[in-house]
């Protein structure tokens, strides 16, 4: 039904993990979209043909799409401005309340600093490396160097202000995209595994289970593999 309309020229939008529906269908094949944050190490891994964003919502010619939550009142306050001119909008946004108006240059997630609770520059640049480098994890000595700091102060930081190792804190942020991958893919635990810069599924198993006390394969048994609506 969907590409029937799609077909039709229709105008079709996904509202957070409805935006995997879309990109099942095929209809976000060489688009941008967006989606909600818990799904989108599932989604990258999954649908190749789709520029994914971490806008709070993305409008790329008649395909629309959400990261969920209140993005989809930014992305309503911003048909009605489109449609109508942004006077309309701001009385729309006044009456429900809503006092700030992201538009799709705003991303999903709290800034570094205040997910984490700590306002140090070089800490933030550390934690934002390890995010964009899962797959194949940077050795300690590599992030400090970056930053220029030595090994012994960048362990000194990790301890002061988030009380674990640059390397226990590295391995949570692996065995966390590790989980979601697990609960909302098809893909191997092996595949997993590799994904998350584990270089054999034993590795993996035995870290997962020393931080969720549970296998990898109980953790898929138990939750499926889906996003959650």
């Amino acid at each position: 039904w969907l590409r029937r309309e799609a077909r039709k020229g229709a105008t079709i939008g996904g509202l957070c993990t409805a935006g995997y529906t879309l990109a099942k269908a095929g209809l976000l094949d060489g688009k941008r979209a967006t989606i909600h944050w818990e799904n989108q190490d599932s989604f990258i891994e999954e649908f190749e043909d789709v520029t994914l964003t971490k806008s709070v919502f993305v409008i790329d010619g008649n395909r629309i799409t959400t990261a969920g939550g209140t993005a989809s009142i930014d992305l309503m306050l911003k048909i009605i401005a489109d449609d109508h001119g942004e006077d309309l909008a701001n009385l729309v946004a006044d009456q429900l309340i809503y006092t700030s108006i992201r538009t799709d240059q705003d991303t999903q997630r709290l800034s570094i600093p205040t997910r984490i609770g700590v306002r140090h520059p070089k800490l933030g640049q550390v934690i934002r490396m390890m995010e964009q480098n899962i797959e194949e994890p940077i050795s300690p000595a590599t992030l400090a160097r970056d930053v220029d700091m030595s090994t012994r102060q960048l362990e000194r930081l990790f301890r002061r202000y988030l009380n674990r190792s640059p390397k226990r804190y590295y391995m949570e942020l692996r065995l966390g995209k590790a989980r979601n991958l697990l609960m909302q893919t098809d893909m191997s635990v092996i595949n997993v595994a590799l994904a998350c810069g584990f270089a054999s599924p034993s590795h993996f198993s035995k870290c997962y289970r020393a931080h969720y006390a549970t296998t990898p394969y109980r953790e898929r048994g138990t939750h499926g593999n889906k996003p959650r609506d």
